[in-house]
């Protein structure tokens, strides 16, 4: 598969060239890491993100997840809380792959901002606690989300 980057079987990162105005802004591109089970969520987050300069890693599920962030190393992690089980596998959501990720020392201080459209009364207080930068219930508004992806990377501009 050339022009990707593939780990674990999944696709994590596309490697494209850099539009020539952004060839020194990308020496230094953030790696966003997007952990969601939709492959439209990813898909959709993956476009906005990229189209604002970001490096986009993906992950469909929590082994995935912790792996990507062990050999990869993002500057920030979007995560989705509910995931499919999956027989005869560690039954993963959000709150687990969280509770993983602080205690990886590498991963510990990566900020993750949950995005879930999960019950909101249920799981905003709890993934807070659980180490939660932020949180965002789906259907999400790009415009909020970019303003904290900025905000929490010490970016100057990015748009929705």
């Amino acid at each position: 598969m050339a022009g990707w980057l593939v780990a674990f079987g999944l696709i994590v990162a596309e490697k494209t060239a850099p539009a020539r105005r952004d060839r020194k802004l990308n020496m230094n591109r953030k790696k966003i890491l997007v952990v969601d089970d939709d492959a439209v969520v990813i898909r959709a987050l993956s476009i906005k993100l990229k189209a604002n300069g970001f490096e986009v890693l993906t992950a469909t599920d929590g082994a995935s997840a912790v792996s990507v962030v062990r050999t990869l190393r993002p500057d920030l992690i979007l995560l989705d809380l509910t995931f499919p089980a999956d027989p005869g596998s560690v039954a993963w959501d959000g709150f687990l792959i969280m509770q993983w990720l602080k205690r990886v020392e590498e991963a510990a201080h990566i900020p993750i901002v949950v995005i879930t459209g999960g019950d909101r009364e249920k799981y905003e207080s709890r993934a807070i606690a659980a180490g939660a930068t932020a949180f965002f219930h789906k259907p999400i508004s790009h415009a909020a989300l970019f303003d904290l992806i900025r905000q929490t990377l010490k970016l100057e501009s990015v748009t929705a």
